[in-house]
């Protein structure tokens, strides 16, 4: 388990995880890619022979009703049309109680159909890499979902259900969000790279500027740029990104726009970002919005990415986290043991090999021993120890667990998204770290500001290198 690449002992920082709108998915596994073309035949054969005739009307040649059809093929799986088309009904269904009018339906097919075969990806790296999600952190999950809206479970199931969302298939789609969640955190977030240079770049910025210490309501249009894209595939994709602002230069709803437009996560939420910190904004973003007033539209913005239009909706003042605040704070000095999960270890047994080792530990067994032989982290070979760990320093269940120990005592095991711990807190003090604290915070604010450029591009490059076949054309 690390902090980042200048310091590998540590922990990692918390990750930040996007909310995103809910969304049915339906995967529907096919044998390969070369035999896609047998299924949709099949489908279409099926509602022939299936459709009532009378003998006179079996006489004559008659076009087969296609009960489902594939839309788009992803490596070995296959999209249908009867998933985009649930996705499309509901998107439309959303976009309709925000206010936004929806653009057209193939507008919003083919936007839902890029995201699916972006989450398809994502999924199936989850799955070939042994990442799974066991049905009790499910649970809990869905357990926090209804306690943040209010709701017992019973509850939650009987509102779903009356909005015509199966309860199961609610499940799976939290359970595929968490996965990609931990995907993102292991593939990217744990991979940014900080260093010592652009954290004394920034700290002499935040000098001058505050931190940047207001924030900023925003919303965002993107129009994806390919790897390695050939001028001509450029050309297009700035005409697409000029199109956009061409509508919303002569008056057009930023929200409607977004939707037809933007191949963002957000674009059928109207691109809205919502409320962000100055300082965490991507440096491009910063400096094109530092300078408008609320309700304007940026020019396009060329990024790694792609092309961006940002809108202004509103700012407001914050503190400035140059604040200094108390000097002193709780510190403590912890060590652990690791076991990760994968295809071969399952979630129920790292816990209870970890059961077994806090057994042997409570019949006074040395820890750091046990934590050279069975620790799976860096730290294994100082025997688990993690050294001084401040607030902020850890992903929010481990400093939790961390939190509840007294020294000495030694915790139940721990799931956190890089596996199973035992946590033993050593002993606590206090010390003078202002500015141990601002470059920490500085770390966290660059980790932040570079995650998602970096997570849109890590998907955009897994999308490249999958075997992707669109058919949404084909009637």
């Amino acid at each position: 388990m690390t902090s980042d690449t200048s310091g590998p002992d540590r922990p990692p920082l918390a990750p930040v995880i996007p909310m995103r709108a809910f969304l049915l998915r339906y995967p529907t596994r096919i044998p390969a890619p070369r035999v896609a073309g047998l299924i949709a035949s099949a489908l279409c054969a099926a509602a022939f022979l299936f459709t009532p005739l009378t003998y006179a009307q079996a006489q004559k040649p008659r076009q087969p009703i296609v009960l489902d059809r594939i839309v788009a093929i992803v490596n070995d799986e296959a999209i249908t049309a009867l998933e985009l088309d649930e996705r499309a009904r509901f998107a439309m269904k959303q976009l309709a109680q925000q206010g936004t009018t929806p653009p057209p339906k193939s507008v919003v097919e083919r936007q839902l159909l890029e995201r699916m075969i972006g989450d398809r990806v994502q999924l199936q790296l989850a799955k070939e890499t042994g990442l799974r999600v066991d049905d009790t952190d499910l649970e809990r999950a869905i357990g926090r979902i209804a306690e943040q809206n209010n709701l017992t479970l019973e509850t939650l199931r009987k509102t779903l259900e009356g909005d015509g969302v199966p309860y199961a298939k609610f499940r799976e789609d939290i359970r595929n969000e968490i996965v990609m969640s931990r995907l993102r955190e292991r593939e990217v977030d744990n991979k940014i790279v900080v260093t010592e240079s652009e954290i004394d770049a920034l700290l002499t910025t935040s000098a001058s500027e505050g931190m940047r210490s207001d924030e900023v309501n925003l919303s965002h249009i993107l129009v994806v740029v390919p790897e390695n894209a050939s001028p001509e595939q450029l050309q297009g994709r700035r005409a697409r990104a000029e199109q956009a602002l061409g509508q919303l230069t002569k008056g057009a709803d930023f929200r409607q726009v977004a939707a037809a437009f933007s191949e963002a996560p957000d674009a059928l939420r109207g691109g809205e970002m919502g409320w962000r910190p100055g300082e965490r904004l991507p440096t491009i973003f910063y400096d094109a919005v530092k300078a408008m007033k609320p309700g304007e539209v940026s020019g396009i913005l060329r990024s790694a990415n792609g092309f961006h239009i940002l809108r202004l909706n509103d700012r407001r003042g914050g503190a400035a986290t140059t604040a200094q605040g108390p000097a002193s704070v709780q510190q403590t000095r912890v060590r652990h043991i690791l076991l990760k999960t994968n295809e071969l270890v399952s979630e129920t047994e790292a816990r209870n090999r970890l059961l077994g080792l806090k057994e042997r530990l409570e019949n006074k067994a040395d820890f750091a021993e046990l934590a050279r032989v069975h620790s799976e982290d860096a730290s294994a070979s100082r025997g688990g120890e993690l050294g001084w760990i401040l607030p902020g320093d850890t992903v929010p269940e481990f400093e939790r667990a961390m939190n509840n120990l007294k020294p000495g005592e030694i915790s139940a095991p721990v799931r956190s998204p890089f596996g199973w711990h035992l946590i033993q807190v050593l002993e606590r003090g206090t010390q003078d770290v202002s500015k141990e604290r601002r470059r920490l915070a500085a770390r966290q604010t660059l980790r932040a500001r570079k995650a998602d450029e970096a997570y849109q591009e890590w998907v955009r490059q897994l999308r490249d290198r999958a075997y992707v076949e669109v058919r949404l054309d084909e009637r």
